[in-house]
């Protein structure tokens, strides 16, 4: 049981430094809120590592940032970078991972299950996100969705659906490896 934890705890640094990569993926071609690839890898975290554990990794990615490692979009860094226009989809990474979570965990993870819990992540990001650039920036509600979310919403949705057959494929190896404890050895530590 504790080595499992262990696994589970050296799988969430890792998805965390996963997450830091992908943040650094970006192209900046709207002038507040940069495309990059965050969103395949918190969906790919949660949907390997569940409800737990992928909270986990999100919460130690947006700390790493917020103490002064530049893991945020474009190397930026610090507390700042949570209250200024793209801080909501941050924020919003937190609660789309820990909902996320809560919906695998209960049965066996399809890649259709996975990219429906995908969906609900990604509304979240997106009301998260769009209300603090609203508010940050003083756009209307049309600007910021404009803005913050129209131009994102068909290379989101292939970037989780990417994220949900990759995520399933790599549980059922890690799974094989023993490298993941089966679901029923532990339903609350991570996903089945």
């Amino acid at each position: 049981m504790q080595s499992q934890r262990l696994k589970m705890m050296i799988l969430s640094a890792l998805f965390c430094a996963i997450i830091s990569v992908c943040a650094q993926l970006s192209i900046s071609f709207l002038p507040m809120v940069p495309f990059t690839m965050q969103n395949f890898a918190i969906a790919l975290t949660v949907i390997i590592l569940g409800q737990r554990y992928g909270t986990l990794a999100v919460l130690l990615y947006i700390l790493l940032g917020v103490i002064g490692v530049p893991v945020f979009a474009q190397f930026k860094t610090g507390a700042s970078v949570l209250v200024g226009p793209t801080g909501g989809y941050l924020i919003g990474y937190i609660v789309a991972a820990f909902v996320m979570g809560m919906m695998l965990k209960r049965d066996t993870i399809t890649v259709i299950r996975a990219f429906l819990a995908n969906v609900v992540g990604l509304a979240i990001i997106y009301a998260l996100g769009v209300a603090q650039l609203k508010l940050v920036a003083h756009l209307t509600w049309n600007k910021a969705i404009a803005v913050g979310m129209t131009p994102f919403i068909a290379p989101d949705l292939l970037k989780i659906a990417l994220a949900s057959y990759v995520g399933v494929l790599v549980i059922r190896r890690l799974k094989a490896a023993g490298l993941m404890p089966s679901h029923s050895q532990s339903k609350t530590d991570h996903t089945a």
